[in-house]
């Protein structure tokens, strides 16, 4: 009984652990997106985007990568970062639709 209490412990943390979503970018882009925030803010902010892609319906996809920390570990002591990548959907109006991060952020 005591093994599947620990074992069920530990699978809830990691599901925990490893979903979810970043609470500072959250905060970065809900309000640009509800304020409708266009291209020209994000260039002037965040500087230009690491890739562009055209939208079927019109518009433009903004891709953002960085490396967000990382971790080093035994036996070598290997650093292995963590990669964010920030995708950024403009509608035709240039105005911010969308947006995903990945867990890396």
């Amino acid at each position: 009984m005591m093994r599947q209490l620990i074992y069920l412990l530990c699978v809830c943390s990691l599901v925990t652990a490893c979903g979810g979503s970043n609470p500072y970018l959250e905060a970065s882009l809900k309000p640009a997106e509800l304020q409708g925030k266009d291209k020209a803010w994000f260039e002037k902010n965040w500087g230009a985007p690491t890739g562009k892609a055209s939208r079927f319906f019109g518009g433009e996809t903004w891709t953002y990568y960085s490396i967000a920390g990382g971790k080093s570990g035994p036996p070598l002591f290997n650093f292995k970062p963590n990669e964010c990548q920030i995708t950024l959907k403009f509608d035709k109006n240039e105005k911010l639709s969308d947006y995903t991060y990945s867990s890396g952020c």
